[in-house]
Protein backbone atom coordinates (compact mmCIF):
# COMPACT_ATOMS: atom_id res chain seq x y z
CA UNK A 1 0.00 0.00 0.00
CA UNK A 2 1.17 3.36 -0.82
CA UNK A 3 2.32 5.16 1.93
CA UNK A 4 -0.44 8.56 2.91
CA UNK A 5 0.86 11.31 4.60
CA UNK A 6 -0.49 12.28 7.62
CA UNK A 7 -0.20 16.06 6.79
CA UNK A 8 -1.27 16.49 3.17
CA UNK A 9 -4.53 14.61 1.72
CA UNK A 10 -3.89 13.03 -1.52
CA UNK A 11 -1.11 10.73 -2.98
CA UNK A 12 0.73 12.44 -4.97
CA UNK A 13 2.21 11.30 -8.81
CA UNK A 14 5.43 12.17 -7.45
CA UNK A 15 4.89 9.89 -4.76
CA UNK A 16 3.83 6.82 -7.02
CA UNK A 17 7.11 7.68 -10.16
CA UNK A 18 9.91 8.46 -7.24
CA UNK A 19 10.45 5.26 -7.05
CA UNK A 20 12.66 4.21 -3.80
CA UNK A 21 12.24 6.32 -0.94
CA UNK A 22 14.71 5.59 1.94
CA UNK A 23 14.20 5.36 5.48
CA UNK A 24 15.64 7.26 8.08
CA UNK A 25 15.52 6.68 11.50
CA UNK A 26 13.68 8.74 14.30
CA UNK A 27 16.34 10.76 16.82
CA UNK A 28 16.38 7.62 20.38
CA UNK A 29 17.95 9.68 23.08
CA UNK A 30 19.83 12.93 23.61
CA UNK A 31 22.79 14.38 21.46
CA UNK A 32 24.86 17.59 21.28
CA UNK A 33 25.70 19.68 17.91
CA UNK A 34 27.01 22.22 16.53
CA UNK A 35 24.38 23.06 14.55
CA UNK A 36 20.26 21.77 14.81
CA UNK A 37 18.03 22.17 12.10
CA UNK A 38 14.23 21.70 12.12
CA UNK A 39 12.37 20.50 9.09
CA UNK A 40 13.24 18.32 6.37
CA UNK A 41 13.08 20.01 3.17
CA UNK A 42 14.44 21.60 0.68
CA UNK A 43 15.92 24.37 2.99
CA UNK A 44 16.48 22.18 5.82
CA UNK A 45 18.57 19.50 4.22
CA UNK A 46 20.56 21.71 1.90
CA UNK A 47 21.91 23.64 5.14
CA UNK A 48 22.59 20.32 6.47
CA UNK A 49 24.51 19.17 3.49
CA UNK A 50 26.75 21.97 3.38
CA UNK A 51 27.21 22.63 6.67
CA UNK A 52 28.27 19.43 6.95
CA UNK A 53 30.87 18.87 3.82
CA UNK A 54 32.51 22.45 5.97
CA UNK A 55 33.02 19.94 8.55
CA UNK A 56 30.71 21.24 11.07
CA UNK A 57 28.40 18.97 12.94
CA UNK A 58 24.96 18.88 12.31
CA UNK A 59 21.52 17.36 13.25
CA UNK A 60 18.20 17.61 11.25
CA UNK A 61 14.84 16.22 12.42
CA UNK A 62 11.65 16.21 10.65
CA UNK A 63 8.25 15.42 12.13
CA UNK A 64 6.96 13.04 9.42
CA UNK A 65 8.93 11.76 6.20
CA UNK A 66 11.54 13.73 4.51
CA UNK A 67 8.92 14.95 0.87
CA UNK A 68 5.84 14.65 2.85
CA UNK A 69 5.83 18.89 3.00
CA UNK A 70 5.52 21.07 0.69
CA UNK A 71 9.56 20.11 -1.02
CA UNK A 72 7.80 17.33 -2.34
CA UNK A 73 4.52 17.72 -3.31
CA UNK A 74 4.76 21.28 -5.35
CA UNK A 75 4.26 22.50 -8.66
CA UNK A 76 7.46 22.15 -9.75
CA UNK A 77 8.49 24.95 -11.16
CA UNK A 78 11.79 27.04 -11.08
CA UNK A 79 10.37 30.53 -12.55
CA UNK A 80 12.96 33.21 -12.48
CA UNK A 81 14.05 36.08 -10.36
CA UNK A 82 11.79 36.84 -7.18
CA UNK A 83 8.19 36.01 -7.05
CA UNK A 84 7.17 39.63 -8.03
CA UNK A 85 8.69 41.21 -11.69
CA UNK A 86 12.25 43.16 -10.90
CA UNK A 87 10.61 46.45 -12.04
CA UNK A 88 8.10 46.23 -9.30
CA UNK A 89 11.04 45.28 -7.10
CA UNK A 90 12.79 48.22 -8.38
CA UNK A 91 10.16 50.72 -7.74
CA UNK A 92 9.16 49.52 -3.91
CA UNK A 93 13.52 49.09 -2.88
CA UNK A 94 15.48 50.68 -5.79
CA UNK A 95 17.83 49.39 -8.49
CA UNK A 96 20.13 48.15 -6.32
CA UNK A 97 18.34 46.03 -3.98
CA UNK A 98 15.99 44.71 -6.31
CA UNK A 99 18.74 43.90 -9.12
CA UNK A 100 20.91 41.94 -6.02
CA UNK A 101 17.23 40.24 -5.46
CA UNK A 102 16.93 38.88 -9.32
CA UNK A 103 21.07 38.15 -9.38
CA UNK A 104 20.47 35.70 -6.24
CA UNK A 105 17.89 34.31 -7.63
CA UNK A 106 19.80 33.54 -10.80
CA UNK A 107 22.31 32.05 -8.71
CA UNK A 108 19.50 30.44 -7.01
CA UNK A 109 18.62 28.59 -10.27
CA UNK A 110 22.30 27.51 -11.30
CA UNK A 111 22.97 26.03 -7.89
CA UNK A 112 19.97 23.73 -7.84
CA UNK A 113 20.73 22.37 -11.58
CA UNK A 114 24.48 22.15 -10.87
CA UNK A 115 23.25 20.58 -7.47
CA UNK A 116 21.60 18.01 -9.12
CA UNK A 117 23.90 17.39 -11.98
CA UNK A 118 26.85 17.04 -9.91
CA UNK A 119 25.39 14.03 -7.64
CA UNK A 120 23.83 12.47 -10.25
CA UNK A 121 20.20 13.15 -9.71
CA UNK A 122 18.15 12.66 -11.96
CA UNK A 123 15.15 15.54 -11.59
CA UNK A 124 13.16 15.36 -14.73
CA UNK A 125 14.47 18.71 -15.64
CA UNK A 126 12.47 20.31 -18.96
CA UNK A 127 13.26 23.73 -20.31
CA UNK A 128 11.23 26.81 -20.32
CA UNK A 129 8.46 28.58 -18.79
CA UNK A 130 5.14 30.78 -19.64
CA UNK A 131 3.57 33.48 -17.73
CA UNK A 132 0.53 34.05 -19.19
CA UNK A 133 -2.33 36.77 -18.90
CA UNK A 134 -5.84 35.97 -18.30
CA UNK A 135 -6.85 39.78 -18.76
CA UNK A 136 -6.31 41.67 -21.72
CA UNK A 137 -5.09 45.01 -20.24
CA UNK A 138 -2.06 42.87 -18.32
CA UNK A 139 -0.34 43.35 -22.37
CA UNK A 140 1.54 46.40 -21.76
CA UNK A 141 2.86 44.93 -17.77
CA UNK A 142 3.96 41.89 -19.61
CA UNK A 143 5.53 43.79 -22.53
CA UNK A 144 7.30 45.97 -20.22
CA UNK A 145 8.52 43.90 -17.88
CA UNK A 146 9.96 41.59 -20.53
CA UNK A 147 11.80 44.55 -21.82
CA UNK A 148 13.29 45.34 -18.18
CA UNK A 149 14.47 42.27 -17.72
CA UNK A 150 16.73 42.17 -21.09
CA UNK A 151 17.70 45.97 -20.67
CA UNK A 152 18.46 46.36 -16.74
CA UNK A 153 19.09 43.23 -15.40
CA UNK A 154 20.98 41.22 -18.09
CA UNK A 155 18.21 38.62 -19.12
CA UNK A 156 17.74 38.24 -22.57
CA UNK A 157 15.77 34.89 -22.25
CA UNK A 158 12.44 36.55 -22.13
CA UNK A 159 10.14 37.24 -24.86
CA UNK A 160 6.53 38.36 -24.60
CA UNK A 161 4.51 36.63 -26.67
CA UNK A 162 1.48 38.22 -29.08
CA UNK A 163 -2.10 36.32 -29.04
CA UNK A 164 -1.37 33.99 -31.76
CA UNK A 165 2.10 33.05 -30.45
CA UNK A 166 0.25 32.53 -26.56
CA UNK A 167 -2.21 30.72 -28.00
CA UNK A 168 -0.20 28.33 -30.49
CA UNK A 169 2.34 27.75 -27.08
CA UNK A 170 -0.38 26.94 -25.00
CA UNK A 171 -2.78 24.97 -27.26
CA UNK A 172 -5.55 27.00 -25.96
CA UNK A 173 -7.08 30.56 -26.36
CA UNK A 174 -8.11 31.42 -22.94
CA UNK A 175 -5.63 33.71 -22.54
CA UNK A 176 -4.44 36.69 -24.28
CA UNK A 177 -0.92 37.31 -23.86
CA UNK A 178 1.86 36.14 -22.11
CA UNK A 179 5.81 36.22 -21.64
CA UNK A 180 8.02 33.01 -22.42
CA UNK A 181 11.48 32.41 -20.49
CA UNK A 182 14.05 30.28 -22.17
CA UNK A 183 16.17 30.58 -19.26
CA UNK A 184 14.18 28.59 -16.47
CA UNK A 185 12.05 25.47 -16.51
CA UNK A 186 10.75 22.94 -14.12
CA UNK A 187 11.53 19.53 -12.33
CA UNK A 188 10.14 16.49 -10.46
CA UNK A 189 10.29 18.12 -6.64
CA UNK A 190 10.47 15.18 -4.78
CA UNK A 191 13.21 13.39 -6.73
CA UNK A 192 15.43 16.46 -6.20
CA UNK A 193 14.18 15.70 -1.97
CA UNK A 194 15.10 12.01 -1.82
CA UNK A 195 18.58 12.62 -3.65
CA UNK A 196 19.32 15.54 -1.20
CA UNK A 197 18.63 13.70 1.88
CA UNK A 198 20.78 10.79 0.82
CA UNK A 199 23.36 13.47 -0.35
CA UNK A 200 23.28 15.09 3.22
CA UNK A 201 23.37 11.63 4.72
CA UNK A 202 26.76 11.16 2.75
CA UNK A 203 28.17 14.00 3.24
CA UNK A 204 28.15 13.07 7.58
CA UNK A 205 24.73 15.39 8.18
CA UNK A 206 22.79 13.30 11.41
CA UNK A 207 19.26 13.39 9.55
CA UNK A 208 16.28 12.26 11.23
CA UNK A 209 12.19 11.41 9.95
CA UNK A 210 10.07 11.23 12.26
CA UNK A 211 11.21 13.32 15.18
CA UNK A 212 9.01 15.91 15.45
CA UNK A 213 10.04 18.85 17.73
CA UNK A 214 7.98 19.96 20.81
CA UNK A 215 9.69 22.86 22.51
CA UNK A 216 12.56 24.85 21.51
CA UNK A 217 14.21 26.60 24.70
CA UNK A 218 17.06 28.09 25.97
CA UNK A 219 19.46 28.05 29.03
CA UNK A 220 23.11 28.07 29.65
CA UNK A 221 24.00 30.13 26.21
CA UNK A 222 22.58 27.04 24.35
CA UNK A 223 19.18 25.99 22.61
CA UNK A 224 17.28 22.84 23.56
CA UNK A 225 15.07 21.52 21.10
CA UNK A 226 12.69 18.65 22.79
CA UNK A 227 11.97 15.72 20.97
CA UNK A 228 9.48 13.09 21.82
CA UNK A 229 13.12 10.54 22.69
CA UNK A 230 15.59 13.33 23.41
CA UNK A 231 16.76 16.48 23.43
CA UNK A 232 19.05 18.30 21.31
CA UNK A 233 21.61 20.48 22.73
CA UNK A 234 23.02 23.10 19.77
CA UNK A 235 25.34 26.29 19.30
CA UNK A 236 23.05 27.46 16.81
CA UNK A 237 19.47 26.88 15.50
CA UNK A 238 17.57 26.77 11.69
CA UNK A 239 13.75 26.44 11.95
CA UNK A 240 13.05 25.49 8.77
CA UNK A 241 9.52 24.27 9.01
CA UNK A 242 8.22 27.22 6.55
CA UNK A 243 4.21 26.36 6.05
CA UNK A 244 4.14 24.19 9.16
CA UNK A 245 5.62 25.80 12.20
CA UNK A 246 2.43 25.33 13.88
CA UNK A 247 2.84 26.58 17.64
CA UNK A 248 6.90 25.13 18.00
CA UNK A 249 7.98 29.67 17.67
CA UNK A 250 5.34 32.38 17.68
CA UNK A 251 7.54 34.98 15.60
CA UNK A 252 7.68 32.78 12.42
CA UNK A 253 4.01 31.60 13.16
CA UNK A 254 2.80 35.36 13.30
CA UNK A 255 4.74 36.13 9.48
CA UNK A 256 4.05 33.15 7.75
CA UNK A 257 0.72 31.73 6.87
CA UNK A 258 -0.02 28.53 5.41
CA UNK A 259 -2.76 28.17 2.83
CA UNK A 260 -3.93 25.16 0.78
CA UNK A 261 -2.96 24.35 -2.51
CA UNK A 262 -4.00 21.51 -4.24
CA UNK A 263 -2.61 19.50 -7.78
CA UNK A 264 -4.21 16.92 -10.24
CA UNK A 265 -2.20 14.54 -12.45
CA UNK A 266 -3.93 13.32 -15.55
CA UNK A 267 -3.42 10.77 -17.55
CA UNK A 268 -0.89 11.33 -20.42
CA UNK A 269 -1.89 13.48 -23.28
CA UNK A 270 -0.95 11.36 -26.26
CA UNK A 271 -4.17 12.35 -27.86
CA UNK A 272 -4.07 15.74 -27.15
CA UNK A 273 -0.17 17.07 -28.73
CA UNK A 274 -1.52 20.38 -29.69
CA UNK A 275 -1.93 21.12 -25.55
CA UNK A 276 1.53 22.70 -24.72
CA UNK A 277 3.81 21.65 -27.60
CA UNK A 278 6.71 23.08 -26.55
CA UNK A 279 6.48 21.36 -22.58
CA UNK A 280 7.34 24.58 -21.00
CA UNK A 281 5.71 24.95 -17.09
CA UNK A 282 2.88 28.46 -17.51
CA UNK A 283 1.31 30.14 -14.07
CA UNK A 284 -1.15 32.78 -14.95
CA UNK A 285 -2.05 36.18 -13.85
CA UNK A 286 -4.38 35.26 -11.21
CA UNK A 287 -3.56 36.47 -7.60
CA UNK A 288 -4.91 32.99 -6.77
CA UNK A 289 -2.68 31.58 -9.55
CA UNK A 290 -3.66 28.51 -11.70
CA UNK A 291 -0.14 26.71 -12.51
CA UNK A 292 0.38 23.73 -14.91
CA UNK A 293 2.58 21.74 -16.83
CA UNK A 294 3.08 18.47 -18.71
CA UNK A 295 5.49 15.91 -17.18
CA UNK A 296 8.36 14.07 -18.74
CA UNK A 297 5.93 11.11 -19.59
CA UNK A 298 3.26 13.63 -20.83
CA UNK A 299 0.52 13.45 -18.20
CA UNK A 300 -0.95 17.77 -17.21
CA UNK A 301 0.15 18.50 -13.82
CA UNK A 302 -2.14 20.87 -12.57
CA UNK A 303 -2.58 23.23 -9.43
CA UNK A 304 -4.79 26.05 -9.08
CA UNK A 305 -8.26 27.04 -6.45
CA UNK A 306 -10.67 29.75 -6.54
CA UNK A 307 -10.31 30.57 -2.97
CA UNK A 308 -8.12 29.01 -0.02
CA UNK A 309 -9.37 27.81 3.09
CA UNK A 310 -7.32 25.69 5.88
CA UNK A 311 -9.29 22.67 5.11
CA UNK A 312 -9.03 20.51 1.91
CA UNK A 313 -11.93 19.41 -0.29
CA UNK A 314 -13.56 16.25 -0.48
CA UNK A 315 -13.16 15.67 -4.40
CA UNK A 316 -9.66 17.11 -5.42
CA UNK A 317 -9.55 15.39 -8.52
CA UNK A 318 -12.86 17.15 -9.49
CA UNK A 319 -12.42 20.87 -8.44
CA UNK A 320 -9.47 20.50 -10.51
CA UNK A 321 -10.49 18.66 -13.61
CA UNK A 322 -13.25 21.54 -13.74
CA UNK A 323 -10.61 24.47 -13.59
CA UNK A 324 -8.05 22.22 -16.20
CA UNK A 325 -11.69 22.29 -18.67
CA UNK A 326 -11.50 26.46 -18.47
CA UNK A 327 -8.49 26.54 -20.26
CA UNK A 328 -8.68 23.12 -22.52
CA UNK A 329 -12.50 22.07 -22.63
CA UNK A 330 -11.35 18.51 -24.72
CA UNK A 331 -9.93 17.20 -21.49
CA UNK A 332 -13.59 18.19 -19.14
CA UNK A 333 -13.39 14.11 -19.14
CA UNK A 334 -9.88 13.09 -18.96
CA UNK A 335 -8.75 10.91 -16.40
CA UNK A 336 -7.28 12.19 -13.42
CA UNK A 337 -4.49 9.30 -11.76
CA UNK A 338 -4.00 11.58 -8.82
CA UNK A 339 -5.02 14.54 -7.31
CA UNK A 340 -3.06 15.75 -4.18
CA UNK A 341 -2.48 18.78 -2.03
CA UNK A 342 -0.60 20.70 1.16
CA UNK A 343 0.46 23.56 2.76
CA UNK A 344 2.81 26.76 1.20
CA UNK A 345 4.14 29.34 3.10
CA UNK A 346 3.24 32.76 2.39
CA UNK A 347 4.37 35.90 3.80
CA UNK A 348 1.76 39.21 3.52
CA UNK A 349 4.04 40.85 1.04
CA UNK A 350 4.86 37.68 -0.54
CA UNK A 351 8.41 37.79 -0.14
CA UNK A 352 10.72 35.46 2.20
CA UNK A 353 10.95 35.45 5.64
CA UNK A 354 14.53 35.28 7.20
CA UNK A 355 15.22 36.28 10.54
CA UNK A 356 16.74 35.49 13.88
CA UNK A 357 14.13 35.48 16.06
CA UNK A 358 16.00 34.19 18.96
CA UNK A 359 19.77 34.58 19.77
CA UNK A 360 21.22 31.68 17.53
CA UNK A 361 18.17 30.58 16.41
CA UNK A 362 17.04 31.66 12.84
CA UNK A 363 13.93 31.16 10.90
CA UNK A 364 13.74 31.24 7.10
CA UNK A 365 10.69 30.29 5.24
CA UNK A 366 7.66 31.92 3.77
CA UNK A 367 8.81 31.78 -0.17
CA UNK A 368 5.27 32.26 -1.01
CA UNK A 369 4.79 29.63 -4.07
CA UNK A 370 8.07 30.64 -5.58
CA UNK A 371 10.51 28.25 -3.54
CA UNK A 372 11.63 25.46 -5.09
CA UNK A 373 14.96 26.96 -6.18
CA UNK A 374 14.72 29.63 -3.17
CA UNK A 375 14.43 27.23 -0.58
CA UNK A 376 17.56 24.92 -1.64
CA UNK A 377 19.34 28.44 -1.68
CA UNK A 378 18.47 29.99 1.67
CA UNK A 379 19.64 26.56 3.20
CA UNK A 380 23.01 26.73 1.28
CA UNK A 381 23.22 30.58 2.17
CA UNK A 382 22.64 29.75 5.81
CA UNK A 383 25.63 27.17 6.06
CA UNK A 384 27.58 29.63 4.32
CA UNK A 385 26.90 32.68 6.90
CA UNK A 386 27.60 29.91 9.63
CA UNK A 387 30.68 29.19 8.42
CA UNK A 388 31.50 33.11 7.80
CA UNK A 389 31.96 32.19 4.15
CA UNK A 390 29.13 34.94 2.91
CA UNK A 391 26.46 37.41 3.81
CA UNK A 392 23.91 36.87 0.99
CA UNK A 393 21.73 35.75 3.20
CA UNK A 394 21.26 39.13 4.53
CA UNK A 395 19.60 40.23 1.30
CA UNK A 396 16.47 38.26 2.54
CA UNK A 397 16.95 39.28 6.50
CA UNK A 398 17.18 43.01 5.13
CA UNK A 399 13.54 42.32 3.49
CA UNK A 400 10.35 44.22 5.59
CA UNK A 401 8.23 41.51 6.22
CA UNK A 402 5.05 42.90 8.45
CA UNK A 403 2.93 40.36 10.69
CA UNK A 404 -0.41 39.27 9.64
CA UNK A 405 -3.02 41.30 11.06
CA UNK A 406 -5.63 39.96 13.39
CA UNK A 407 -2.83 37.69 15.74
CA UNK A 408 -3.80 34.22 16.29
CA UNK A 409 -7.48 34.41 16.79
CA UNK A 410 -8.31 36.60 13.78
CA UNK A 411 -5.40 35.90 11.42
CA UNK A 412 -7.10 32.64 9.44
CA UNK A 413 -10.40 34.12 9.12
CA UNK A 414 -8.88 37.54 7.98
CA UNK A 415 -6.75 35.66 5.32
CA UNK A 416 -9.72 33.51 3.69
CA UNK A 417 -12.00 37.18 3.60
CA UNK A 418 -8.71 38.48 2.02
CA UNK A 419 -8.19 35.65 -0.68
CA UNK A 420 -12.11 35.27 -1.37
CA UNK A 421 -11.97 38.56 -2.60
CA UNK A 422 -8.85 38.42 -4.52
CA UNK A 423 -10.28 35.22 -6.13
CA UNK A 424 -13.51 37.05 -6.98
CA UNK A 425 -11.17 40.47 -8.42
CA UNK A 426 -9.65 37.53 -11.15
CA UNK A 427 -13.22 36.77 -12.25
CA UNK A 428 -14.31 40.37 -12.82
Amino acid sequence: MAWQSPIAPGISWYQDSVGERPDYTALDGSISTDVAIIGGGFTGLQAAYNLARLGVSVVLIEGHRFGDGASGRNGGQLGTGQRAWPDELEAELGFERSKALFDMAENAKRYLLDFAEQHGIDIDYLPGQMNVAHKAKYAGEYRRSAEIMAARYNYPHVAFMERDETRQRLGSNRYHYGVRDTGTGHIHPLKLLVGLARVAAGAGAQIHEMTPASAIRQASGKTLIDTPKGTITADRVLIATNAYIGNLEPVTAAHVMPIRSFIGATEPLDKFSSIIPGSEAVADSRFVVRYFRKSRDGRLLFGGREAYTADSPRDISSHIRRQIAEIYPDLGTITMTHAWGGSVGITLPRKPFARDVLPGVTSLAGYSGHGVMLSNYAGKMYADTVAGNARELDLLKDLKIPAFPGGATLRKPLLFLALTWYALRDRM
